[in-house]
């Protein structure tokens, strides 16, 4: 966990975006079914989600893939990278979980990100600072449930599928689903968006096959815009048994490695965890296991405080505190400030976030009561950080940078 805290802010935004993008490749790839273009026929939401929980599981996927990432604004970019500035590539997926994602910018530059996981262990490759994220992944909850068991899961009836969405539709609005054909299979196309306070959020949408039950699409929008601020997408896709061969790939020679933590152990060791160090909230109480003052106003913004929370941030206790509710709240990070933090500037110009971020992005700094914060602001939310005295903060949510500045300063 310490490289969570010492990272700069490009290498984390390309670490989880690498890590998003991978998860959402092994869920949002469909297969070529030989459907031609025709269309599903129209059915109720709950028949459609019944038809594919039934569908046969698949043995392999092998794809071509396109990415677009939209969040940045394209002045923050420096140079070219698949992750942050959006790409087209190549997928390998296999069904007992392995999986191989290779994203090209389109400059031709020639040098790939590329995500591998393989037999427990996983590396993310990000090119543009030439460094290797490796990590080994968490147990799996059920890992050992045998195949012959796994069939006998029985599906949820229609009726019972109904009754879920009707308690989610207490809380979003959903649209659809609505016969189309994505990737030349016959599709259904969801919308979702957020009934209350959805913050800078406005809908998600899904397609996915309608014989085969596997997404096909998942496009993220801002509030307002017709056009998605991140999509992920596949075409030429077949399926089948892919190779082992296929998901050997190496690291490219002479990139830096870095070490990355997972949690370790199943469900039984975190629940056992769980016992030993018991949630510790309230404003309080979490004081009194700081090295430093938290700063926790009631109100913040006009947004009434609703937690605080004691957190381990690397072995270090830190707070998480947060304000107003749904996605238009905003929540705020405290923890002891690095020992060699850099020296920060008041002027609000802009500069790079931190060591290594000129390869791929370049935030801007805005003044927070005489310390230099650097601002992520995206389509759909704003992330602040800066050094007061010893203590950094973290401030962000679904809301305009204006807001998230405000907050800022009002701590």
């Amino acid at each position: 966990m310490k490289f969570l805290r010492t990272a700069s802010t490009r290498r984390l935004l390309a670490m989880i975006a690498g890590i998003v993008i991978a998860i959402a490749a092994g869920t949002a790839i469909a297969v070529a079914a030989g459907s031609g273009g025709s269309t599903p026929k129209q059915q109720p939401l709950a028949s459609a989600v019944h038809q594919a929980l039934a569908a046969p599981a698949v043995k392999g996927i092998t794809a071509d893939v396109t990415f677009s990432n939209h969040l940045i604004s394209s002045s923050d970019l420096q140079g070219s990278d698949p992750i942050l500035s959006g790409a087209s590539g190549r997928l390998w997926l296999s069904g007992d979980g392995r999986l191989r994602l290779e994203l090209q910018s389109s400059s031709g530059s020639g040098q790939d990100a590329e995500v591998v996981v393989n037999q427990g262990s996983f590396w993310l490759y990000d090119p543009s600072a030439n460094t290797v994220y490796e990590g080994t992944l968490p147990a799996q909850v059920g890992a050992g449930k045998s195949a012959k068991s796994a069939t006998h899961d029985q599906v949820p009836s229609i009726a019972q599928i109904q009754s879920q969405l009707s308690q989610l539709m207490a809380h979003v609005n959903v649209a659809g689903p609505t016969p189309g054909n994505i990737a030349g299979q016959p599709a259904y196309t969801v919308r979702i968006s957020p009934k209350h306070d959805g913050g800078l959020l406005g809908q998600v949408e899904l397609g996915w096959d309608a014989l085969r039950g596997v997404p096909l699409r998942v496009g993220l929008y801002a509030k307002g815009s017709s056009t998605p601020v991140l999509e992920l997408t596949a075409t030429n896709i077949s399926y089948g048994s892919v190779p082992a061969s296929d998901f050997n790939a190496a690291p490219p020679a002479g990139a830096k490695v870095v070490k990355v933590s997972t949690p370790a152990g199943g469900a039984g060791q975190a629940k056992t965890a769980n016992k030993k160090h018991a949630e510790i909230t309230g404003a309080a109480a979490v004081a009194k296991h700081l090295s430093f003052p938290l700063a926790a106003p009631s109100r913040l913004v006009g947004l009434p405080r609703q937690s605080v929370q004691l957190l381990d941030w690397a072995g270090t206790p830190a707070a998480l505190v947060s304000y107003g509710q749904n996605l238009g709240g905003i929540a705020v990070i405290e923890s002891p400030a690095p020992a060699q933090a850099p020296a920060a500037s008041a002027n609000g110009s802009s500069s790079s976030s931190g060591s290594g971020d000129h390869s791929g992005l370049s935030l801007p700094t805005v003044s927070i009561n005489g310390a230099s914060a650097t601002e992520l602001n995206t389509a759909i939310g704003t992330v602040l950080r800066f050094t007061r005295g010893n203590v950094s903060y973290t401030v962000l949510g679904s809301v305009p940078a204006a807001a998230a500045e405000a907050a800022a300063r009002a701590l």
